[in-house]
Order: structure tokens, then C-alpha cells, then sequence
């Protein structure tokens, strides 16, 4: 069974997928791979995936998109390959399909891929996801490339540092993946606890997010991602500006509000049993 927090979050995310294309049926989770480009991603996806596969473009845009699937554990596991992008600040079409994917869609959990040979260059992005979400793994590909060059990961240090599980792999050779598709399924049973780093800021920066933030809360109540909308406000995205504005994040607070109401019930039932 979905961990809680896993279930409840997704439970409120389900409605925004289907708008975004995702046939949910048959799937217990629903897992984004993310990337910079060039950094193996699709690679990692083709070998989680194999011939379970297709493709299409995302809703109303000319941007191709990948699904895939994959069983572990009897659990059945889709797999969207988002857009190649060096942010989420939607400053492309590939960026605001990958954030509203991961901001909107909240999937049960998000992988991204790094290069081994510029770790350093990829984790701007990997900074930016874990302002959006806790359920996140990341993957350190290329790790053979990394070795010839005499790179060296301190792969515990960088989980540390980042608060989230960090799995070295070789996708090309199948390397860590076994560990990346464990990994990923203890984070979403919440067998894993994650405390994902999150951008310190000056006492200023802090006060005008906290106070926007509970504006925002009082317009969508229960919202989970009120922190990183309050940021995107402040920096002008217009994407997040007008979902404010349209209703959508009230209404995705809203139906989650429900479903953590309706977990709370099964829970109920569950235990009376």
C-alpha cells in the first residue's frame, strides 16, 4: 500500500495529469525523470522502460513527450521523461511543461539526471526541484565517463548536502539502476524520510516568502507547494501568476484537502478492522 503523504499528494495531483495527457489507469505511481540535457537521461528511461514505450507531444504543444513503465515489487510504475531543461523558471516551453508537470501533477516521485563529468553545472536544477518537492532521487549517470577522466563523487556527502538519496549509476551498462528503482520506491513508501535542501536567502528574502506565502494559503488553503509559488511570484513568473488568478491552485488544494480527508477515513477503516 502508498505510503500516507505519497497517496494524499498524488490523490490531489491526479486531475491536473489527466489534463496533461496521462492515461492513470492500471498505474499504482507515477514518477517524472528529469534532466539537463545531454546528461543520459533518456538513456535511464529507455533502460527502465525497455519496449514499454510511446510516445506523443504534450497537450497543445509541439514538444514530444515519452512514457514508459516498468513493474517492481508486483507495484506497477509509469515513467514520464520530461523535456531536457537547465531550469524551471519557464522560460521555455520545455521548462514551463517540466515545471507544471512537477509543480501541478505532483508526481509520487522525481527523479533527476546528472552527469557525473559536471555535477556542478546540473544541480541548479536539482535545486530548483527540491524547492517544489520532497519526493525526489537523484541519479549520478555517466559514471563510467567520470572515471576516465579521474572524476570523483562523494555520493554521501552530496545526499547529505542535499537531503535526498543520491544513486550512482552507468545507465548504458545498467549500473546502479536496480539501486535507482529500489530507491525510488522506498522513497515513495516513505521507507526513505527526505529533508530536501531548500535556498537560505537574506532574513528580507525570508520575510517577503513567508508573508506571501500566507497570503497565497489563505487564497488556496492546504496548498503544498505555497513556499515555491510565493518565490516564483516574487521573481514575475506569469505561468504560476495567472493559475493564482484563474483558480487552478485553489483548486488543487481543494481536492487535495479531500484526499487527505478520504485517506484519513481508509486509514480509519483499516484500522478498525
Amino acid at each position: 500500500m502508498k505510503g500516507p503523504d505519497a497517496q494524499t499528494d498524488r490523490r490531489g495531483g491526479d486531475e491536473s495529469l489527466r489534463r496533461m495527457g496521462l492515461d492513470l489507469q492500471h498505474w499504482d505511481y507515477v514518477v517524472a525523470l528529469a534532466g539537463n540535457p545531454n546528461t543520459g537521461k533518456s538513456t535511464v528511461f529507455n533502460a527502465l522502460t525497455g519496449l514499454k514505450q510511446h510516445t506523443g507531444n504534450w497537450p497543445g504543444k509541439t514538444v514530444s513527450r515519452a512514457e514508459g513503465g516498468y513493474r517492481y515489487q508486483g507495484k506497477a510504475y509509469k515513467l514520464v521523461d520530461l523535456p531536457g531543461t537547465y531550469s524551471l523558471l519557464s522560460a521555455s516551453q520545455d521548462e514551463e511543461i517540466a515545471r507544471d508537470f512537477i509543480l501541478f501533477g505532483r508526481p509520487d516521485c522525481t527523479v533527476v539526471v546528472t552527469d557525473a563529468t559536471v555535477l556542478e553545472r546540473n544541480l541548479n536544477l536539482v535545486l530548483q526541484v527540491l524547492e517544489i518537492s520532497r519526493r525526489v532521487v537523484v541519479c549520478v549517470n555517466l559514471l563510467d565517463e567520470a572515471r576516465r577522466k579521474g572524476i570523483v563523487v562523494d555520493i554521501e556527502m552530496l545526499a547529505h548536502d542535499l537531503g535526498v538519496p543520491v544513486v550512482p549509476a552507468t545507465a548504458r551498462t545498467g549500473e546502479g539502476l536496480p539501486e535507482l528503482i529500489a530507491t525510488v520506491a522506498d522513497v515513495i513508501e516513505g521507507r526513505i524520510a527526505t529533508a530536501p535542501h531548500r535556498i537560505a536567502g537574506s532574513g528580507e528574502f525570508h520575510e517577503a516568502v513567508a508573508e506571501l506565502a500566507g497570503l497565497i494559503e489563505q487564497v488556496a488553503p492546504g496548498l503544498p507547494n505555497a513556499r515555491w509559488v510565493a518565490m516564483r511570484l516574487l521573481d514575475g513568473d506569469h505561468r504560476v501568476r495567472q493559475a493564482l488568478l484563474d483558480g487552478e491552485l485553489a483548486t488543487i488544494a481543494a481536492r487535495q484537502r479531500e484526499a487527505v480527508k478520504r485517506t484519513g477515513r481508509i486509514m480509519a477503516l483499516e484500522g478498525n478492522q
